[in-house]
């Protein structure tokens, strides 16, 4: 594996590479308007697109922003269908292949074979280990001030200078992360970003791994977990994050960050975690109960949609099912008032 990423702009650029881009860009999109336009005339857009990248004239579109509001409020910016084909191609021809390998084992959030379920399997096993060796240690639960906010552009992209020395694709690099003229913040919603985001903390997690030695560590985005052995420990380790993350990344640890006796357990990745079993936090089962009070006066009403409704409860049940929540989720079956059709 090369340190730096050289000469490979031009050999990964072809027509074909980015049609795969295309259709991995268009998955679960196929109706969308904007896909159905490209789709039209294929041949000569993804034609434009590789001129465009080819000559250096490829310039992104503009943005079009909305707002989540779960799990909690959110702006989401979303780019237009031919640039979110540029950064499939972009993510998967360099930064999966040359970057992501060099990321510790510790991080979980957007990579493949991972996710928040092995994020939490494997925290509850690192829980077990330490119970072992110290059945009084301590929990280290840190989260990051408005993250996707607050990342240094000019940081990022001397990070990412770090990783590539390809001119052209450091130039895409530069237009994906100076989108703006904001000193901080990524768009949430970019394929870029997620990685982006990760990319920026891996400092962190080789400042832990290599230089603190701290063994049990997990990672998901901008929440992670150490497992240390007292509180003494846990006060130094953190004072040592929060002055890295400071000088080095230009970020700061909001106030849900502490360290505490493990019995508590930990709550992470949705999931309340102790080494014996796992429950599903406390404001998922309010959430799921608000909405199961909906769809029965909807169903009173015979205005259910039951399509939207089994997607909504296959997927709290597919959440609900990797924690010990057999007696918990009987008891909400129980509530739904047209439980036979299930």
């Amino acid at each position: 594996m090369c340190k730096s990423i050289k000469k490979q702009f031009c050999n990964k650029l072809t027509y074909l590479k980015l049609l795969e881009a295309h259709d991995r860009a268009k998955q679960g999109k196929t109706n969308k308007k904007e896909v159905i336009l490209f789709e039209m005339d294929l041949e000569t857009n993804v034609m434009n697109l590789y001129r465009n990248l080819k000559n250096g004239t490829y310039k992104m579109g503009k943005y079009r922003e909305f707002t989540i509001y779960e799990p909690k409020e959110r702006i989401i910016k979303a780019l237009p269908y031919v640039d979110r084909i540029v950064h499939q191609w972009y993510i998967e021809e360099f930064i999966k292949p040359f970057i992501v390998p060099k990321f510790v084992t510790s991080s979980f959030a957007c990579l493949e074979n991972k996710g928040t379920h092995a994020a939490v399997k494997t925290l509850q096993k690192y829980m077990r280990l330490m119970k072992k060796k110290n059945p009084d240690y301590y929990v280290l639960k840190c989260d990051i001030k408005k993250y996707f906010y607050t990342i240094n552009k000019n940081f990022l992209f001397n990070i990412m200078k770090s990783y590539i020395s390809d001119k052209k694709l450091l130039q895409l690099t530069e237009i994906f992360i100076f989108d703006n003229n904001d000193v901080k913040g990524i768009p949430i919603g970019n394929y870029t970003s997620q990685f982006f985001a990760n990319i920026y903390l891996d400092k962190l997690d080789h400042l832990i791994k290599d230089k603190l030695r701290v063994k049990y560590y997990v990672r998901y985005m901008d929440d992670f977990v150490l497992l240390l052995n007292n509180k003494e420990e846990a006060k130094q380790i953190l004072k040592e994050i929060t002055e890295f993350l400071e000088k080095k990344l230009d970020l700061e640890l909001n106030k849900k960050t502490r360290y505490y006796p493990n019995k508590l357990g930990i709550d992470f990745c949705g999931y309340k975690i102790y080494d014996t079993h796992i429950k599903i936090r406390k404001r998922s089962i309010v959430k799921i109960k608000r909405k199961i009070k909906v769809w029965n006066n909807l169903y009173a009403q015979d205005k259910l949609d039951f399509h939207n409704f089994l997607l909504c409860f296959n997927s709290f049940k597919g959440h609900i099912k990797h924690g010990n929540c057999y007696n918990l989720y009987n008891k909400l079956v129980s509530t739904i008032d047209f439980k036979e059709l299930l």
